[in-house]
């Protein structure tokens, strides 16, 4: 089952400035109050699962590894929202018929996520939602036209370096290591001037772990590695 409550990491930004006496979220932050997310994680039927590279352009986590997401509208449905934004970021269209769905569960996420790089400027709670499709990602892959306003690049990752990623820790002074039985390098498509090519990326790039102090990192996002976690869980 998934967690009904919202989940956050030990480094959020929300829980230090509530043990810090003296500090609060800014006026700005409070008025706007917490908006609704969703994310997808869309798994083919070759048990690939997609993530984007959000646009270095995008004013929250630009260059950070993440599933295709996005607001939540008033009056949405969650599952609209998702295949909306998974449609808008990537072009990739799932018709009725040919996936399967379910919730994950809830992560509290604040921009900038740590509170040396300023104070929140962002509140979200997302829902993450598992896209079954039918489709092996080739086929998915054939038919993706993504944006390159909101990604700069995406990767269909197989499980055994999913399972890695979720295995990273978060606030770590140390970026992550390789195990042995993971390949050096992972494929992934690049994105530029309206065109695509492929290349490698070194896998320590997905390992990486969010640092506790000073400049992000390219990497997989804190939320996604619990959406990630929880994945793996429901595999059995």
């Amino acid at each position: 089952s998934c967690p009904l409550s919202p989940q956050r990491p030990s480094f959020c930004p929300a829980k230090r400035l509530g043990e810090q006496p003296g500090t609060a979220l800014p006026a700005e932050l409070r008025g706007r109050g917490v908006a609704a997310g969703v994310a997808v994680l869309l798994q083919a039927s070759t048990g690939r699962v997609l993530l984007t590279r959000r646009a270095g352009t995008l004013s929250i986590f630009p260059n950070v590894w993440v599933p295709p997401g996005g607001h939540v509208e008033p009056g949405e449905e969650l599952l609209d929202v998702g295949l909306r934004e998974l449609e808008e970021e990537t072009g990739l269209r799932l018709e009725a018929g040919t996936f399967s769905w379910r919730m994950l569960g809830l992560w509290e996420s604040i921009y900038p996520p740590v509170l040396s790089r300023g104070p929140p400027r962002r509140h979200h709670v997302v829902t993450y939602l598992l896209l079954l499709s039918a489709e092996p990602h080739e086929r998915l892959e054939a038919r993706m036209r993504p944006s390159e306003s909101e990604v700069s690049a995406y990767a269909w990752l197989e499980p055994p370096v999913l399972e890695a990623i979720a295995a990273t820790e978060d606030g770590a002074e140390s970026l992550g290591s390789v195990p042995g039985t993971l390949p050096a390098t992972v494929g992934v498509t690049e994105l530029s001037g309206g065109s695509s090519s492929t290349a490698q990326l070194p896998t320590t790039t997905f390992l990486s772990a969010a640092p506790a102090e000073g400049e992000d990192v390219e990497r997989v996002s804190t939320g996604t590695k619990f959406a990630l976690r929880l994945w793996l869980e429901s595999l059995g």
